[in-house]
């Protein structure tokens, strides 16, 4: 499936970087019958920084592309209940059945990317790992018509294309290639400390939120649930610097005495994972030959954990962008997106100030919840999967 060799035909779609945006736009492509090349340059199934925590609409999107049923055979545990800890006051919320689930999921990258990767092979998309991405190739006109690679032992190759996905994050060298701009950038970033604990009961999703902090509890795969902290950039530092793992109990039992008596006896598993904080961007993501997707084209702040619900449901729409065939509609994937986009961006920069009381924060998620579920709502141009695996 996964052939070391380099690629010489030509592709109709070539995306570049493999993780969750980048797959899920490859195999839609290639379900509706597009002849596409996903490469990356890691590895199969490596891990990367996550919030994990899926949402619903990712869900519900695993669940329409059929991929949902792997997931779970992934030992990813259920989510039942989300649980909203407002200094000593709680809200438990039960996941309501709809939507065609019952359930929330939050897996590990491993497991998540590794599904949509083998899903977008079993559509026959070329899988190239181990593969850079060097530069774009234009004609006379500024349209991107190709790309350079590299593999790992330094053989290069120049592939021709109709479109260039950008699927390659924060830093995407496809965005400077093209010269795409910022035009909207956040005020604000959080800085976050978290790791992977055993023990701790399965209560769902738990979200905490402290003055000038929040903190919460993940389940995920191998019995291990992902305990986090969030702090300001500034105070990351003093509070984390001496001990890691003291910081984070600290924090945790200012919130929850009895899931900071859980994460004692646990001890940290393989290590603490940490993120200085990026501040959120939107990008132009269309252009004469390429578009970007999830993190290159749109981030905000990790702690209302919807990045990895924006990629899936980004490359849903511009994979039916580009089965559209033409530029306009690559503007029409960008300004549906941003129509969503913009009020879930501006309510997560003002969360990821951590500057708010109690009162405030709640009416910020609310907000937050009500876009979410018009996001939800909105009726996706479906990309028809007319080339399923044989």
């Amino acid at each position: 499936m996964f052939r070391p060799t380099l690629p010489c035909a030509e592709y109709d779609a070539i995306v570049v970087g493999a993780r969750c945006a980048g797959a899920a736009t490859a195999m839609l492509l290639a379900r509706a019958g597009a002849k596409v090349l996903l490469i990356d340059r890691g590895s199969h199934g490596a891990d990367t920084l996550s919030t994990h925590a899926l949402m619903r609409p990712a869900v519900v999107q695993l669940h329409r592309w059929g991929l949902l049923p792997a997931i779970a055979a992934a030992g990813t545990p259920p989510v039942t209940r989300t649980t909203f800890h407002y200094g000593a006051e709680s809200t438990p919320i039960d996941i309501e059945p709809r939507d065609g689930i019952d359930a929330l999921y939050a897996p590990r990258r491993r497991v998540l990317d590794r599904v949509l990767v083998d899903a977008a092979a079993a559509a026959r998309a070329d899988i190239r790992f181990g593969m850079t991405f060097e530069s774009v190739k234009t004609d006379g006109n500024g349209r991107v018509r190709g790309v350079h690679l590299r593999d790992r032992s330094g053989r290069s190759a120049v592939l021709r294309t109709n479109l260039v996905v950008g699927a390659d994050g924060l830093g995407s060298t496809v965005a400077k290639q093209v010269g795409a701009r910022v035009y909207a950038q956040s005020a604000h970033r959080t800085a976050v400390l978290y790791g992977y604990f055993a023990g701790i009961e399965n209560k769902g999703y738990r979200w905490h939120y402290l003055p000038g902090a929040t903190a919460g509890a993940i389940p995920t795969n191998d019995g291990l649930h992902c305990i986090f902290a969030s702090v300001p950039p500034d105070q990351f530092k003093s509070r984390f610097r001496a001990s890691g793992f003291n910081g984070l109990l600290r924090l945790i039992a200012a919130a929850d005495v009895e899931l900071a008596n859980a994460l004692y006896a646990a001890g940290p598993q393989d290590g603490l994972r940490r993120f200085g904080g990026v501040r959120g961007h939107l990008r132009l993501s269309h252009g004469p030959g390429w578009a970007l997707v999830g993190d290159a084209g749109y981030f905000k702040d990790p702690v209302t954990a919807h990045g990895i619900s924006d990629a899936l449901l980004d490359a849903e729409r511009l994979a039916a962008a580009v089965m559209r065939g033409d530029d306009r509609a690559l503007a029409d994937y960008q300004a549906e997106r941003d129509h969503f986009a913009r009020s879930l961006f501006d309510i997560t920069d003002a969360i990821a100030a951590l500057d708010w009381d109690l009162d405030e924060v709640k009416h910020l998620l609310a907000t937050l919840s009500q876009c979410m579920k018009a996001e939800l709502a909105n009726p996706l141009s479906a990309v028809a999967p007319a080339r399923q695996a044989a």
